[in-house]
């Protein structure tokens, strides 16, 4: 897009070819909006339903399910394809209504848009749908108005824009239409400038609109949101890998069997059989299922948290996020603007007290003082209050007006004066307003304002300045101490600015404040009356930090998470608060967006991991960062709550946007919405993240060594000559039944203590190390001993008996061994036997549909069983109860620090 802002108002208007005195006709109007298009933002379609199914069927681990069942159909198996089919509808299902709640961020950018905008055309002004604004068109602004477009300002009375929702920025921004831009700036530099969807909060301005549509800064986010792809989650990438491993292993071993037993001369059908038995025994086919039914509980949970979950895949990936990029106006800060100091010609004090509460106290020297024991306060605290247009509403804890004026209106509340009362006890008589030029506001009241500082001040006039401190000051001829007006020499008015100095150094934005007694009443302008003034004192102000922000990052850090501040406002604002924080130390750097630009993608990623500070950052700026990160290997979460959040909410591994605070954009653009706004709840977050994950590896490791326990039982039987101990009909009753019950309630399994103390996952370590390798096939090998030695002990009578006895210890012994995934270190005694309910009644629901199968004759026909005796049920029962002592053996040998 052309800068506007390098170029005056007549280059602007011809290159518009716009008539400033008349604006466009309306047959001009008419061919542009041909021409341009209407002032609307693009919408992008989201997948159809249909495409949302096709993308749940073509998950690998799916696709081996789908392929078993079409493998049972021909074999004649109708029983088993069904339950195969069912699995797949399920694990379809549940993932297709998670999907259902469709992106809406482009639908949200476009709320933004005024829905009427004043224009002037050929002369006249005219209300007209803000859609049908095109380039060069003459645009009205007054306060209160949403901008309706891109544009370059021809006049602006004392105007006033608050642009946080793009910049980040919480301080509105005071525009000057003469401004002309000699270098490049970013969006909330450019003065001369005011874009789409930002809010006029104070004065009148006109402006020629530049741009319209997706051709605004408004509209470059919505192309940004659009060629944003939808990325896997770790979790998904980790599954993948995991399916295709089981599918390629099962295949090979599959394919393996079948050559050794056609070797060996066993006939074609009957190897192939047992091949699809290996194939069912070697694909998990509760997992999908079973997978998603715990990230949908995790859900649940994290709503009751406040915590919203707008994608289920993504419950997981907080968890295993390596750093957090936060915005910082209204995620680790306040988003209100708060007194924190206020400097009088005598005196420092200390304001406590925090966002938009009426509750907090004035310190001096450590001491709290209250108005009626310090005058000083008193005047200072009530001309903030009196020369003020914000309305503070404290039960409602609510603020309309400016953010700066609001913050003084309630220090005054603080100190018990109501601005209301002030009005009606000095009631306003004229106002000068805030202009750019002057950088003051001013007004006139009438009442005795302060009976114990300034004798004679019983029902007189006052004139009450508040303004940019080095303004001020100029034009004062005293300042006010405990003993009335004394005169401001150089030398004191140096000693203020000084002071001034320090504060802004502090990153307050610093107000000054003084009085005129008796100002003429003739005066037309403030610069005629805001002469002889007599300085009272400095308020210095800032967005303050989150109270629990600070013990929230504390325990992301020590969770191993590395947070990076990310904001659009200016350096020294955003290092005091990193500081405040505890983001940053003294020596830290802090990269600004000019420097940033400055960088190529190499020079970005090998200092990105350095820097914990980013200001004056654009939306772009924010995406190359988060971009930069992941090259880096890192799995990304980023926070924010303006619209210029959106583009790197959803680049990032996982978005989380503010839920009061936050603008729709960032919302329908997250990933995740905090409902409470409170950065502890991200924390919380990242806690239940690790849990679920930790929870779906023990649900993998507790299925994969069920299964390889299968396959090993299948093959050493096939090797060694003998019957093939089981059906893959009773194959899949164990997989489905005596296996993923007790895989689902692991999925719930109570957190364990240090999940905040380990370090995150690494993004490229897979859901297997090598010692949980080692368990896996230890624990794979131990139940193929016990099924095969019950086996053994039926077939010295019967093959069937065998059959029965390696069916009914193989179901039992992986209830047990469900036991053993209560944690992967921890000993069972120590996590506690009872303390997961869920489990318990898993395992007894579990073990009692097991034996039904046994004793009811109609299933035991479908399963092929035999009726056993008493005393080849204890054999059964004895062996089942093994699988928990090897546990115990490996978490002891592995705590003793011994290779395990």
């Amino acid at each position: 897009m052309p800068a506007w802002y390098r170029k005056s108002i007549n280059e602007t208007a011809a290159e518009l070819g716009t008539d400033l005195a008349a604006g466009l006709t309306r047959s001009a109007a008419a061919a542009r909006l041909d021409k341009y298009g209407p002032n609307e933002l693009q919408e992008q379609p989201g997948p159809t339903v249909w495409q949302k199914v096709l993308g749940q069927l073509t998950d690998f681990l799916v696709l081996l399910l789908l392929g078993a069942a079409v493998i049972s159909l021909f074999l004649g198996e109708t029983g088993d394809a069904i339950v195969i089919l069912l699995v797949v509808v399920l694990n379809t299902v549940l993932g297709v209504v998670q999907e259902l709640k469709a992106e809406k961020a482009l639908a949200a950018l476009a709320e933004l848009a005024a829905p009427l905008a004043k224009v002037y055309r050929e002369g006249q002004t005219r209300e007209v749908p803000a859609r049908e604004l095109v380039p060069g068109d003459l645009i009205l602004l007054e306060a209160g108005d949403f901008v309706p477009a891109d544009a370059r300002l021809v006049a602006a009375e004392s105007l006033q824009v608050n642009e946080s929702a793009l910049t980040g920025e919480s301080v509105p921004v005071a525009k000057d239409a003469e401004f002309i831009a000699g270098d490049d700036l970013p969006v909330g530099d450019q003065k001369n400038m005011v874009f789409k969807g930002t809010i006029v909060t104070f004065g009148r301005g006109r402006a020629l609109v530049t741009g319209t549509g997706m051709d605004t800064e408004l509209g470059r986010i919505a192309g940004l949101l659009q060629s944003g792809p939808e990325e896997k989650t770790p979790l998904q990438k980790r599954l993948d890998s995991f399916g295709k491993q089981i599918g390629l292993m099962a295949l090979g071993i599959c394919l393996f069997i079948f050559l050794v037993g056609l070797f060996r001369g066993n006939r074609f059908y009957e190897m192939f059989l047992v091949a699809v038995s290996l194939a069912v025994a070697a694909i998990p086919e509760g997992l999908p299922a079973i997978i998603t039914i715990v990230l949908a509980l995790g859900v649940q949970r994290m709503a009751a948290q406040k915590a919203i979950i707008r994608r289920l895949p993504a419950v997981e990936t907080l968890g295993s996020a390596t750093v957090i990029c936060s915005d910082k106006t209204g995620t680790l800060t306040q988003n209100a603007m708060t007194v924190r100091r206020i400097v009088t010609g005598t005196a420092d004090y200390e304001v406590t007290g925090e966002g938009l509460k009426a509750e907090g106290e004035f310190r001096r020297k450590g001491t709290t003082v209250t108005i009626e024991e310090d005058p000083l306060l008193d005047l200072i605290l009530k001309i903030g209050a009196l020369c003020n247009d914000a309305e503070f509403i404290p039960e409602e804890a609510r603020m309309v007006g400016d953010p700066t004026e609001g913050a003084l209106v309630v220090a005054a509340a603080k100190a018990g004066l109501s601005r209301r009362e002030l009005e009606a006890a000095y009631p306003r008589q004229r106002e000068y307003p805030f202009d750019s030029v002057r950088k003051r506001m001013s007004t006139v009241h009438q009442g005795n304002l302060a009976p114990r500082l300034l004798a004679g001040s019983a029902d007189r006039r006052w004139l009450l300045v508040k303004g940019a401190p080095d303004l001020v000051l100029e034009n004062c001829q005293w300042w006010l101490g405990e003993d009335g007006p004394q005169e401001l020499t150089a030398a004191r008015k140096a000693e203020f600015l000084k002071v001034n100095h320090q504060l802004a150094t502090e990153a307050l934005r610093v107000l000054a404040f003084a009085y005129r007694p008796d100002p003429p009443s003739t005066a037309e302008t403030g610069v005629e009356v805001e002469k002889d003034l007599t300085f009272v004192g400095f308020m210095g102000m800032i967005d303050p930090p989150r109270p629990e922000a600070q013990a929230a990052l504390r325990v992301c850090q020590e969770a191993g998470i590395a947070v990076k501040m990310i904001t659009g406002d200016h350096r020294d604002t955003a290092v005091a608060i990193a500081r405040q924080l505890g983001l940053a130390g003294p020596e830290a750097p802090v990269l600004v967006g000019a420097e940033l630009e400055a960088l190529n993608g190499d020079e970005l990623a090998a200092q990105v991991a350095k820097v914990p500070v980013f200001a004056r950052v654009s939306p772009e700026h924010k995406v190359r960062i988060v971009d930069a990160l992941k090259r880096n290997g890192a799995i990304v979460a980023m926070t924010g709550d303006g619209v210029n959040d959106a583009p790197a909410l959803k680049k990032a591994d996982i978005g989380a946007a503010m839920g009061q605070t936050g603008t729709d954009v960032a919302k329908e653009a997250a990933d995740m919405v905090l409902a409470d706004d409170n950065f502890a709840t991200i924390v919380r977050a990242v806690q239940e993240g690790r849990v679920i994950f930790e929870n779906i590896k023990k649900t993998v490791y507790f299925l994969l060594s069920c299964n390889l326990g299968e396959i090993i039982t299948i093959f050493t039987a096939i090797l060694l000559g003998w019957p093939v101990p089981l059906y893959p009909i009773q194959i899949l009753w164990v997989n489905l039944v005596t296996d993923s019950l007790p895989a689902l309630a692991l999925g719930v399994d109570p957190p364990e203590g240090d999940i905040m103390k380990r370090p995150p996952l690494h993004p490229d370590q897979g859901l297997f190390d090598r010692k949980a390798r080692l368990k896996l096939v230890a624990f794979g090998l131990f139940i193929a001993g016990v099924t095969l030695t019950a086996f053994r002990f039926g077939l010295r009578e019967t093959v069937t008996k065998g059959e029965t006895m390696a069916f009914a210890t193989l179901g039992l012994c992986q209830l047990v061994h469900a036991y053993n995934f209560r944690s992967l270190t921890a000993s069972l005694w120590q996590r506690g036997i009872f303390r997961n309910k869920q489990l318990l009644w898993a395992s007894l629901g579990s073990a009692l549909l097991h034996l039904i199968v046994f004793f009811v004759p109609g299933l035991r026909g479908i399963f092929r069983t035999a009726l056993l005796p008493v005393g080849d049920w204890l054999i059964v029962f004895g062996l089942a109860l093994t699988p928990l002592l090897l546990g115990e053996l490996l978490k002891l040998v592995a705590r003793n620090g011994k290779p395990g």
